[in-house]
């Protein structure tokens, strides 16, 4: 339920309001616009009178929202959100690339990667510690030894980094995590999301290979029900029966995402296609649709990458895909670090 309040009302009444609803054993959410102000009631409000609400001089209007996410969903909080990372923001207007290799290999090869993106245009740092793999025999990720050679990348290029997590176990290990990342997989380990949901940490949630945008927008519910607002979607492709590619570019989850919530989102063209000459279109393609940024796989010798190679754009092509997009951005009304 959402009851947006006139504007310029006394702050004792709307607190009165909120003590009130409070008092029913719901939550409330306050989101302040230009005109107005909007409180959200999340819980059971089967027994909120709306009528006896509507009746108050301090409200403009009362409207039940019929989703089932109610944190994550635009009509509680029309403004973008804009999350604040290391001084780079995604959201509200602004773009960001985030790039690096799938796994973290050596120390050579994530430094020497990292240094590669950050003069391409790069402003966060990917590169996988843990690896969810479809075999057990793939090569699974240096673990906390990868956590320490980002740690250094980190050091070396200033660049913040992202890093996908696989159990709550692990948490404490990645304290210093600038973005974790909960992976296409792990999109409804509920119990993972609950213990995320307790950081403040910004969360980079990918879409599960065959979830409903609904299904993504829940489990964003699940981190910002425990506290945490910090939320980046990212539409990484679904399963299809098209065998061409690795997955299918959902591009119409992106207007429609936007459509539905004011959290940002972000695209990765590598998964999504797994095939690196693939990426440069898609990732075109995603700034069209609306993306707040692309997350893409950058890697210094993809031959022999031990993990998604032939998915990797070398960092001259990432350089030319960063060049490309600038061209875009002034058209769709966004702008990027520099």
């Amino acid at each position: 339920m959402i009851i947006v309040v006139k504007k310029n009302q006394d702050e004792r009444q709307i607190d009165n309001l909120i003590r009130w609803i409070k008092s029913l054993g719901l939550d409330v959410y306050r989101s302040e616009g230009e005109n107005s102000q909007i409180i959200g009631l999340i819980g059971d409000t089967s027994k909120v009178d709306i009528g006896l609400i509507r009746t108050l001089d301090i409200v403009e209007s009362v409207t039940r929202v019929q989703e089932p996410y109610k944190n994550a969903n635009r009509k509680f909080h029309p403004q973008d959100t804009v999350i604040d990372v290391a001084g780079h923001k995604f959201g509200g207007g602004h773009f960001q690339f985030i790039a690096g290799p799938c796994s973290v290999e050596s120390e050579k090869q994530i430094i020497e990667v990292a240094m590669a993106v950050k003069k391409a245009g790069a402003t966060v740092l990917r590169g996988g510690a843990f690896k969810p793999r479809t075999s057990p025999y793939s090569f699974q990720g240096l673990g906390l030894e990868g956590l320490k050679l980002l740690r250094r990348a980190k050091q070396e290029t200033g660049l913040p980094i992202v890093t996908e997590i696989m159990s709550e176990e692990h948490i404490d290990d990645f304290y210093d995590v600038d973005i974790i990342q909960v992976g296409a997989r792990n999109m409804q380990n509920f119990d993972l999301l609950k213990h995320l949901g307790r950081l403040k940490t910004p969360i980079l949630l990918k879409r599960g290979i065959a979830a409903t945008i609904e299904e993504l927008l829940m489990s964003a519910e699940y981190i910002m029900s425990e506290g945490n607002p910090n939320v980046i979607l990212c539409e990484r492709g679904i399963r299809t029966y098209e065998t061409y590619t690795r997955n299918t570019l959902d591009i119409s989850a992106i207007p429609v995402l936007k459509e539905r919530t004011h959290l940002p989102v972000i695209v990765d063209p590598s998964h999504a296609s797994g095939i690196s000459r693939l990426v440069k279109p898609l990732s075109l393609a995603a700034v069209g649709a609306g993306s707040d940024g692309l997350i893409i796989e950058v890697h210094n010798d993809p031959i022999h990458a031990l993990c998604d190679g032939a998915q990797s754009l070398r960092p001259d092509q990432f350089a030319d895909v960063v060049n490309s997009i600038d061209l875009m951005l002034p058209a769709v009304g966004k702008v990027r670090d520099k």
